[in-house]
């Protein structure tokens, strides 16, 4: 499936050109935006090579990556980066991540952006569960993921390395007749 676009009230999610790689290394490259992700702040280097892998992977046939820059609908301004992956472990499974520039938060974005990943995974691509996990310090993520209607499940011990210590992952997920439960979830 390609290209993809899916829009909300204030979001759109596209697909990722290498236009974009600047605009992810104020993501990934910020130890702000990354003080709770899985791994310290990228290089500009390091984000044009996830960005030219994310590209890539748009274009395999099946596709089992899903890279997407999170856009404003006013001016089209990358403000956060999604991406699904499928499991060939787990039939119609798959995990999600997602981020935005510090200078957007608190404007209701992540939980838009979260729905857009959610209504990509349930309703374009059929999957059947969609989960991710955060930093147990990271209280606005879960949040966000509440408010987008996804469950915590539990934690994953010592799940990531990062700065040397071994930190914990809490897991959050949502299954596909729980997505159809929700208000306003179907983009129809």
């Amino acid at each position: 499936m390609y290209p993809i676009r899916r829009d909300g009230l204030l979001l759109g999610l596209r697909e990722l050109t290498m236009d974009d790689a600047d605009a992810v290394h104020a993501i990934y490259g910020s130890p702000v935006a990354t003080e709770h992700l899985s791994f310290e702040p990228r290089t500009r280097a390091d984000v044009r090579e996830i960005v030219e892998r994310a590209v890539a992977a748009a274009a395999v046939t099946p596709r089992h990556e899903y890279a997407m820059a999170v856009v404003e609908r006013t001016g089209g301004r990358m403000v956060g980066y999604g991406r699904i992956a499928l499991d060939p472990h787990q039939p119609r499974g798959a995990t999600f991540g997602f981020a935005l520039r510090p200078e957007s938060w608190g404007r209701g974005y992540g939980t838009e952006m979260v729905r857009l990943l959610l209504g990509l995974g349930f309703e374009e691509l059929g999957l059947h569960r969609l989960w991710g996990a955060r930093s147990p310090l990271n209280t606005a993520s879960a949040r966000t993921m509440e408010a987008a209607g996804m469950t915590e499940e539990g934690v994953i011990r010592r799940h990531i390395q990062k700065g040397g210590v071994w930190r914990d992952s809490v897991v959050h997920a949502m299954v596909d007749d729980e997505w159809h439960l929700e208000p306003g979830s179907r983009s129809d």
